[in-house]
């Protein structure tokens, strides 16, 4: 074919204002890569490049690549085609007459790119993926997302088709993803190439070679598996400290406590504020002496009053911008922003943490306001160090958690674990552990959160939370509420990891004359008598199941599989199981399927094929759909019939 140049792994096809680069990147996958200022480049971002075997056919009309089971077809129009097996999986779509204009680029005067790629709609196609949202939606088709990170909602651009291939878009510039019904587009503001990869295969299978291709996540360490009390906020040593001793007097295993915001002098400071947190050693002794480890609350902002904003202003690790003051977002006043996209910035950021907090026994950081939140959200005004933020705007969670993971490894650390509220492509591999940010504290919450995490599930990011009970809104004093924290915890129970968070609304009047108050309380026994039962129960079945996550946990490291797996994981051939958002494995035996509805204590499950044991009572089930019951001290879990874990659950 004319204007294509082939070598042993790549094909290179040049036209009319693009340059092509076509290479397999995995036994089962190829990466597109289109220039349109017709030079190629060699950025990666987040993918770690690799090379596989292909064969490579070329006629006068067209070239195809197989990889596997996929073959990309490269017409002389330009048009690109993908097959797995010989279907067609993916397909160009022109958005001009005559069948040409199957990518559209707009030079912005910068050597950046608006830039598009469109592709044909399939009616019988569902898709999962693209991070976190409270959508309301299981399946994508039909939806259309921004490409950008805020609370709540952590964009990681990857999606599973039910096609039975994976579409990685390499590419963190801020943008839109339409799945609709009369095409899929994936679009960016600014970017100097197209960038995407096709990965064919069952969801095993895409999963494995997504982390290949973006990194495999660490074993997550013993104690993180457990339970772990948190609240906005412990205002004091002494307040933290009385609710840890509660747990050990009630016999209850408390694997973490949370140490939140505001419990420092400025922000930037990265230090405890003495008067209110006098000896942290002796705290994190008596903490260690318990078995429960001290997580502590980090943000990436500095006041311009912090003892460290003009070394890092002068040094230029903050982020800056084009227009205006170098002041992005307002808490208490103006702050500035960290850039952890500088590796400078990162060395210097985490020795203030390794001497205020980690050498004095603190095991874990919580990197909140990770995307970072930044107000207004106008990304073709921010500069960090890796580019104009609405070009690289989706990569700062990666950086941020990598300096976490740097700095641990360089203390000797195996297995850091930073709980963040952002992520992307990649974070995995640097011990994040992904929450989906202040999300309400209501039912049509928890539904939405099951949706997400599913969703989260399928992009290659295996350890995701959410605050059970949800971050605001709660009145713990209120019939609804106390039902509601009770079936979020039975969903924490089958989470990967189960920790409790929120700012709970105040009945009470502040005690101190402190910056950020902390809500009522929210430990389990602040729910009435009946309820600390309940939930005292479901810790302890937590602590029953440790055996069992920590095995799926190092699955997870070696194959790339998630915990919380949606139905059709471990199912691809069973149609039912793409449509079942509020259900699904945990691990490779349980099956639980979460109460999400006020009121409700009836729910419709649907079984796979095979033999399934109700745990609540012992019965032995077929495949097909069911009526199940579950009062509010009940919750829904299947597990297989010849399951090791059948005996603890």
């Amino acid at each position: 074919m004319r204007n294509t140049v082939i070598s042993e792994n790549k094909i290179l096809f040049s036209r009319e204002g693009e340059l092509v680069r076509i290479i397999p990147c995995h036994k089962n996958a190829i990466r597109i890569e289109i220039f349109p200022d017709c030079r190629e480049n060699d950025e990666n971002f987040t993918l770690i490049p690799q090379t596989a075997g292909c064969t490579v056919e070329e006629d006068d009309r067209e070239v195809r690549m197989t990889a596997g089971t996929v073959t990309m077809r490269l017409e002389e129009n330009g048009k690109i085609t993908f097959f797995r097996e010989g279907k067609t999986i993916l397909e160009e779509q022109p958005e001009l007459a005559f069948n040409s204009g199957f990518r559209y680029y707009e030079n912005t005067a910068s050597g950046l790119w608006r830039a598009r790629v469109t592709f044909k709609a399939n009616a019988d196609e569902h898709f999962y993926g693209l991070g976190h949202e409270a959508s309301g939606h299981f399946d994508l088709k039909g939806c259309s997302f921004d490409l950008r990170h805020v609370n709540a909602k952590c964009t990681v651009p990857f999606l599973y088709s039910s096609l039975g291939y994976g579409f990685l878009w390499n590419n963190p510039a801020i943008g839109n993803v339409e799945l609709s019904n009369n095409r899929t587009r994936w679009s960016v503001n600014a970017t100097k190439k197209i960038d995407y990869t096709v990965i064919g295969g069952t969801p095993k299978e895409v999963s494995t070679a997504l982390a290949d291709l973006t990194g495999h996540a660490p074993i997550m360490p013993h104690w993180a598996t457990g339970f772990w009390q948190s609240r906005l906020r412990y205002e004091t040593q002494e307040d933290l400290l009385e609710v840890a001793r509660r747990y050990k007097k009630e016999n209850i295993p408390l694997s973490a406590i949370v140490c939140d915001y505001f419990h420092w002098t400025e922000q930037g400071d990265y230090r405890f504020d003495p008067e209110y947190w006098p000896d942290i050693k002796a705290m994190t002794d008596e903490l260690h002496s318990m078995n429960t480890k001290l997580v502590v609350s980090v943000w990436p902002t500095v006041n311009g009053s912090s003892e460290n904003y003009n070394y890092m202003r002068d040094n230029n690790m903050l982020i800056r911008t084009s227009r205006g003051l170098d002041k992005v977002f307002s808490f208490y006043g103006p702050q500035a922003e960290i850039d952890a996209t500088n590796p400078e910035t990162r060395k210097f950021v985490f020795s203030k943490l390794k001497d205020n907090y980690l050498d004095n026994g603190v095991d874990a950081l919580w990197f909140d306001e990770a995307e970072p939140e930044i107000h207004p959200e106008q990304f073709d005004n921010l500069l960090f160090y890796a580019g104009r933020g609405d070009e690289v705007g989706l990569i700062f969670p990666y950086y941020y958690s990598q300096m976490a993971y740097d700095g641990f490894r360089a203390m000797g650390a195996e297995t850091p674990v930073t709980l963040t509220r952002c992520a992307y492509l990649g974070s995995q591999k640097f011990g994040s552990l992904v929450w989906s940010g202040d999300i309400p504290s209501t039912f049509e919450s928890l539904s939405d959160q099951v949706k997400a995490g599913l969703n989260m599930s399928m992009c290659g990011i295996p350890w995701w939370n959410t605050d059970i009970g949800g971050f605001w809104g709660a009145d713990t004093e209120s019939d609804e509420y106390r039902e509601l924290i009770v079936r979020w915890f039975q969903y924490g129970v089958f989470s990967p990891v189960m920790r409790v968070h929120g700012n709970r609304n105040r009945h009470g009047e502040k005690k101190r004359d402190v910056k950020e108050p902390s809500g009522d309380p929210n430990e389990i026994w602040s729910f009435g008598e009946r309820n600390f039962a309940i939930l005292k129960d479901l810790v302890l079945l937590r602590e029953r199941l440790r055996p069992y996550i920590e095995k799926h946990m190092r699955i997870a490291s070696e194959k790339g599989y998630p915990v919380m797996r949606p139905m059709f994981f471990d199912y691809p051939g069973d149609k039912n199981c793409y449509s079942l958002g509020e259900q699904y494995m945990f691990g490779d035996d349980i099956l639980f399927a979460p109460i999400v509805n006020k009121g409700q204590t009836v729910k419709t499950v649907y079984l796979p094929e095979g033999e399934w044991v109700l745990t609540k009572n012992g019965r032995t089930y077929g495949g097909g759909f069911f009526e199940i019951r579950a009062e509010i001290d009940e919750y829904i879990a299947f597990v297989k019939r010849e399951a090791e874990v059948l005996s603890v659950i």
